[in-house]
């Protein structure tokens, strides 16, 4: 049967000796008076329950306040001690001889019955509460938490140790955390994850006087960093356009510019490692009816050399913003690269240079290409000038920088587009061997090209389609809506009549 409600205390029954129920140790029977009342009691009023005690009914309540402060359980005690000793020593002189053991019994229940007084009033562990199976269940492990400590959080439980970092998968013991929708972080996870952190010099970019974080970010390579880096010095990769590393020197070419380990991967640093590639772009004109009849000398130099060579140029074509090429119209001597250098620290050490004379014998003299750079940016600026030799040869005269540069860059874009991307281009009948005769452009390098170099070679279309010049980037844009629209010959077929992109 179900319980009541009711918490029920049972009390023990204690019985005499076994040889006879009728017989009462005096013991017992002083005992009795005791509890029924003796000196200093009273009798029990009406309405108590009564307690069973052996085979008497006793009742008692508790005694009144006396003047006696100490507690009641001591004053119980020592009164309960004092009526054990005395019936104890009335026992032993009135006892006959074969009643020693009933005495024993006596005294066993005696200590017994003292022991049991002696219990707190209270149990030794507190109470614990039942909870239902499922009632907090842990949102880390999905388990019962059960008895023990645990935390809430967002409307859920956990055990302290579920209750982790979503980013380092660590516990969250600190007293404050961060909170992304519904996972945890540590303070210093979600900073790692969340604020930005300078790829120069590897700090928490700062904030501005507005509280606000400001940095710069490079529009290809998302590379951000601390505005203050534009104007400390840090090197610039001349080639990607990177800013160098704290972790990741570069290597300085000599003359001022500075170039990163990745570009320098597939760096053209003499003239005869040149020598192929500006073939191989030879045969890309020829394969789009484009022949250069002229054997045009191709150099590469130094930044010095070239900026000698712009300045003794009347009439010739510098025609790359970063002025990194140069076709030659006049007769000029320039100190080309003989041999290339060697890496010796940080610099490059052992560099080997020719005076050489230009001697003009057609429209171009020479074109002239910087040292260092990239096999693809390279090839792309060797595209650009040598269309700039192919208008000079074939009679194109006095077209604006818009028509001249934008037609050139054009050329450069689509060599760089069948280097990187074969196939891209839907080319015009007119060009259609272009695609199979650019193979040939990169047969020299033995392996093919690495994605470190197909990412660059994506970098330099970028830079063409988002040069923000009006020569340049307004001049490619219109010049590539013209070659998307009626294909390369008719449009340098328009150029030659009017001297314009056709609408």
């Amino acid at each position: 049967m179900a319980s009541s409600g009711v918490n029920h205390i049972s009390q023990p029954c204690i019985y005499g000796g076994h040889f006879g129920s009728e017989k009462k140790s005096k013991f017992m029977k002083w005992l009795g008076k005791f509890f029924k009342g003796g000196p200093g009691r009273s009798a029990p009023s009406s309405g108590q329950h009564p307690q069973f005690l052996g085979d008497e009914n006793m009742m008692w309540r508790a005694p009144t306040r006396s003047l006696d402060d100490r507690p009641r359980g001591s004053r119980e005690k020592e009164e309960l001690d004092k009526a054990i000793a005395l019936s104890l020593g009335e026992e032993v002189a009135a006892r006959p001889n074969g009643y020693g053991w009933q005495s024993d019994i006596d005294a066993n229940i005696a200590r017994e019955l003292q022991k049991k007084l002696n219990q707190p009033s209270f149990p030794a562990h507190p109470p614990t509460h039942y909870y239902p199976t499922g009632y907090r269940l842990c949102g880390g492990c999905h388990r019962d938490i059960g008895y023990g400590n645990y935390l809430g959080c967002m409307g859920m439980f956990f055990h302290p140790e579920c209750f982790r970092c979503r980013a380092c998968n660590h516990p969250i013991t600190e007293h404050e955390f961060s909170l992304s929708g519904k996972d945890a972080y540590h303070k210093s996870c979600f900073k790692e994850l969340t604020h930005p952190r300078c790829e120069v010099c590897h700090q928490f970019i700062p904030t501005n006087g507005a509280g606000l974080i400001e940095y710069r970010c490079h529009p290809f390579w998302a590379q951000k960093y601390c505005p203050s880096h534009e104007h400390d010095n840090t090197a610039r990769c001349c080639s990607c356009e990177r800013l160098e590393s704290w972790n990741a020197r570069y290597i300085s070419l000599g003359d001022g510019r500075s170039l990163c380990l990745e570009c320098m991967e597939s760096s053209i640093m003499d003239t005869g490692d040149c020598q192929p590639l500006y073939h191989a772009i030879r045969d890309y004109y020829e394969g789009m009816n484009m022949r250069l009849d002229q054997q045009i000398p191709m150099l590469l130099v130094e930044r010095q050399a070239l900026n000698e060579a712009i300045v003794g140029e009347r009439s010739g074509y510098h025609h790359m913003p970063e002025t990194r090429g140069l076709c030659l119209s006049e007769e000029q001597t320039v100190s080309s690269i003989l041999r290339r250098p060697r890496i010796g620290g940080q610099r490059l050490i052992g560099m080997r240079t020719q005076p050489q004379k230009l001697i003009r014998k057609c429209e171009v003299t020479a074109i002239l290409v910087l040292y260092g750079l990239p096999r693809l940016l390279t090839g792309a600026i060797l595209t650009h000038e040598l269309m700039h030799g192919w208008l000079r040869l074939k009679g194109y005269r006095n077209l604006t920088p818009e028509v001249e540069e934008g037609i050139c860059q054009m050329l450069s874009y689509m060599w760089l587009e069948a280097e990187v991307l074969p196939g891209f281009r839907n080319a015009p009948a007119s060009t259609s061997t272009a695609a199979s005769s650019s193979t040939s452009t990169s047969s020299y390098k033995k392996g093919g090209k690495s994605n470190t170099e197909s990412k660059l070679g994506e970098f330099f279309l970028h830079q063409i389609a988002n040069d923000t010049s009006a020569a340049y980037g307004g001049g490619f844009r219109a010049a590539n809506a013209a070659v998307n629209k009626y294909g390369l010959r008719s449009t340098l077929d328009h150029i030659r009549l009017t001297g314009n992109f056709p609408l």
